[in-house]
Parts: C-alpha cells; sequence; structure tokens
C-alpha cells in the first residue's frame, strides 16, 4: 500500500533564494557596522586634524555635527525611500547604498585635499552625509525585506539580522587598533569601510528580490499611508526617537568622550558591548517569547538609563566595563524589535511605517550627537573657571576637566531611556489586560 501523499506547503518565496538575500542582507548592515565604527574611531583625529586649527573651543561641537549629520542623511533617506521602495525595486537601492559608502568614504578622507579653511568642515560634512544616504538606502531594503521573507518570525529574524550590525562595529573597531598598532593613518582608518562596499555591490549583482509583504497581500498604496492615522504609531514614533538615541548617539561619543576617564580607549567598550550585543540578539526570539516584545523593551531602557548614569561615574577599566554591560544589555534589542513590533502592530503601513522608525530614531541622534558636544564645550569651560582658563591649561589639569565634561554628556542622556519606562509599562499593562500581546495579521 503506498504511503498519503502530502500536499506541498505553498512557499511564495520559493523561486527566490532566501539564503542568498539574507546573506547580502547582511553584508550591507556589516558594511554599516564598520563605517560607524571607524568614524567613531578616528573622531579625535578629525577633532585635532581639522576642526582645532579652526575653533578650538567649539571643536567638540563641531566633530559631534559632522558625526550626527550621517544621521541626518540615514533619515531623510529611508523617509523619502520606503515609501518608493517596490516602485524604485531592491535590486537598485541596495547596491547604491555600496556605491554612496563608497564616495562619503572617500570624500571624508580627501578633504584635507579639496578644501582650506572652514571649508574643509563642510566638505568633511558632506562625505558624512552621502555616507549617512548609503546607511539609510541599506535599511531601507533589508527590514521589509527580511519581514517579507519571513513574516511568522519578525522578532527573532530582525534581531539575527541586526546582530550583524554590532558585528561590523566589532570588525572595524578591531581593525583600526590593529592599524594603529602600526602606527597608521586615520585616512587608511577610514577606508576598510570600502572593503565590504564593494563586495555587497558585487554579490548584489543577479539576486532576485521578492515584492515586499504589503504589496504581496495587496495592500494598496494609498492603504499603506492610511495606517499612519493609528494614534498609537504615533507613539511607537516618538518613542523610537528616545530608544535610538540611547543606543547609537552615546556609541559614536564613547571613544572621545571616555578615553580619557577610564584609564583604557574608549573604543575598546565599543567593541565589547558590541560583542554583547552580537551574541545576545540571536536570543531575542526567546526573551520576547517570554516576556512580550513590549516587556523586552521595558527592561531594556531600564538598564540602558542606569548603565548609561554608570559610565558617567566609571573612572577604571574595572568600572566601566562593568557600566558597559549593564547599557549594552539594555540598547541590545531596542533597534530591531521596534521596528518588528512596528510591522506586528501596523502590518499594513509596510515599508513607510518600518522606514518612518528608522528615519525618528537617526534624526534623534542627528540632534542628540551635536548635544553631547554643547554639553561637553559648555562643562570644560565651566570646569575650567572660563574660556581664557581653558584656552591655558595643559597636562593633567587639561584631562582632568575633560574627563568632568565627558562624564556629564553621558549622564545627561540617561534621561532618554528613563523616560520610556512609563510609556513602554502603560502599553505593557494595557496588551496584559486584554490578554498579551499579539501580532497582526494582513488580511
Amino acid at each position: 500500500m503506498s504511503a498519503p501523499v502530502v500536499p506541498a506547503v505553498n512557499d511564495r518565496h520559493a523561486a527566490y533564494n532566501k539564503s542568498r538575500i539574507f546573506l547580502v542582507s547582511v553584508l550591507a548592515l556589516v558594511t554599516a557596522g564598520i563605517s560607524a565604527s571607524l568614524r567613531s574611531s578616528i573622531a579625535s583625529d578629525l577633532q585635532r586634524v581639522f576642526f582645532d586649527p579652526i575653533d578650538k573651543l567649539n571643536s567638540a561641537t563641531m566633530v559631534g555635527s559632522v558625526l550626527g549629520v550621517a544621521f541626518l542623511g540615514f533619515a531623510l533617506t529611508i523617509a523619502i525611500g520606503s515609501p518608493l521602495l517596490d516602485a524604485l525595486g531592491m535590486h537598485r537601492l541596495l547596491p547604491l547604498s555600496s556605491l554612496c559608502f563608497m564616495g562619503g568614504t572617500l570624500i571624508v578622507t580627501f578633504a584635507g585635499k579639496m578644501a582650506q579653511g572652514h571649508n574643509i568642515y563642510w566638505v568633511v560634512w558632506g562625505g558624512m552625509v552621502l555616507i549617512g544616504v548609503g546607511w539609510g538606502l541599506t535599511e531601507t531594503v533589508i527590514n521589509p525585506l527580511t519581514t517579507t521573507l519571513y513574516p511568522d518570525d519578525k522578532t527573532a529574524k530582525l534581531n539575527v539580522l541586526h546582530a550583524w550590525w554590532p558585528g561590523g562595529l566589532i570588525m572595524g573597531g578591531l581593525a583600526g587598533l590593529l592599524l594603529d598598532q602600526f602606527q597608521m593613518g586615520w585616512q587608511i582608518k577610514l577606508c576598510l569601510t570600502l572593503l565590504p562596499a564593494v563586495i555587497t555591490f558585487v554579490l548584489c549583482m543577479g539576486v532576485k528580490f521578492p515584492p515586499t509583504e504589503r504589496v504581496a497581500a495587496g495592500v494598496s498604496f494609498g492603504g499603506m499611508f492610511r495606517e499612519l492615522l493609528a494614534p498609537m504609531f504615533v507613539v511607537w514614533f516618538l518613542s523610537m526617537f528616545l530608544t535610538a538615541a540611547s543606543e547609537l548617539a552615546p556609541g559614536q561619543w564613547v571613544d572621545l568622550a571616555l578615553t580619557r576617564t577610564v584609564g583604557m580607549r574608549g573604543i575598546w567598550l565599543l567593541i565589547y558591548v558590541s560583542g554583547l550585543m552580537f551574541v545576545m540578539r540571536h536570543f531575542a526570539g526567546t526573551l520576547a517569547h517570554k516576556l512580550s516584545p513590549v516587556g523586552l523593551l521595558w527592561f531594556s531602557c531600564l538598564l540602558a538609563s542606569a548603565g548609561l548614569l554608570l559610565l558617567s561615574i566609571a573612572n577604571s577599566p574595572v568600572t566601566s566595563i562593568l557600566a558597559a554591560t549593564v547599557w549594552g544589555t539594555g540598547v541590545c534589542y531596542m533597534w530591531p524589535t521596534m521596528l518588528a513590533t512596528t510591522s506586528e502592530r501596523f502590518p499594513r503601513g509596510g515599508a513607510l511605517l518600518m522606514g518612518l522608525m528608522g528615519t525618528a530614531g537617526t534624526l534623534s541622534i542627528y540632534f542628540v550627537l551635536p548635544a553631547m558636544g554643547r554639553i561637553f564645550d559648555t562643562t570644560k569651560i565651566q570646569a575650567a573657571g572660563g574660556e581664557a582658563a581653558f584656552n591655558a591649561l595643559k597636562g593633567s589639569e587639561l584631562n582632568r576637566v575633560l574627563g568632568i565634561a565627558s562624564q556629564t554628556s553621558f549622564r545627561d542622556v540617561a534621561l532618554l531611556p528613563a523616560i520610556l519606562l512609563f510609556v513602554f509599562g502603560a502599553i505593557w499593562l494595557y496588551d496584559r489586560s486584554r490578554g498579551g500581546y499579539k501580532a497582526r495579521k494582513i488580511h
């Protein structure tokens, strides 16, 4: 007697090479992570070489501005590109992101040859914007692409994908430190971004990408925009400002600010935290199942706020590692879980709503990084006793004053995730009163 025939499961992605697509997405995000890590590691070089000669009193603000403007490029790109993703095509936007990383990196690298005096600031600024556009195009594609490929496992898969953001941070941080040992210039360090960008561009060629989940379900372009009217989306959108600022702004600032106070290169803290995040994001699905995604976000905010406060008082390698552990554990799940929760609560919003969440997150960095720079500059002048006194400082006294400024800039940012304890706590309790967290399906 022959065995019964089992009907084949209909997989609408059978015609696509899911493993190849996911690999390309990972490499694109690795490129973004390497770029961010290297930008952080050369911040003090940009300040010393370009901005101190222009305006020593406000050079930290200038550094914060050029680092932050990459996030503005990201924000504008993902805001414009996300609703047009299906029209423009993933197969065009993802390789274009690699070209932007290449172009922006080369502009910053050769800024000193392209301009003189204060104009160098604007050349560096423009290069950072183009790098931000590359990063924005990357996330415009890979986030809705992942939720499309894995519609029933969004939180877990987005966290696994975004584990490679800290993976890229680790690669860039270690490579930069290695080149420091050989006394290589900051330009060579920054140009390491070109390698993964070229590889990603090449591997994008010939890949067939699926339509997004929204298009495959037959939700119209207008139906996608109507999801913007959901009141709860506004809450999530505003919350993304604070979660992203809790993670990304301190990450870009850590090497410049904390190196003087903790007795070690701050970039080692970024590498260590990135290692924690890389490992822990692979367990996000299990934690989200036990706590719910909203519960996971509540605990993330609690630890992030505590960690930033601890970083503001850390004064040795041991205390800094302990503080970084608390902070890193807190911010670990924020970005991918916010994206996944948005996709699960508002699936008809498709790439538009996920893109707007990315816009909110990166716009916050555009404002927060320069604010950290202003806090740093204001505090250093106050601690020194005035502008003239600060300009006269040297040696250990200068380091003491700069250390006070560094710690103050981290302490003030700790308020941001603390605010969200009330927001996510209320949503978590509301979900529990209605039987628990439930992901919506497109019908």
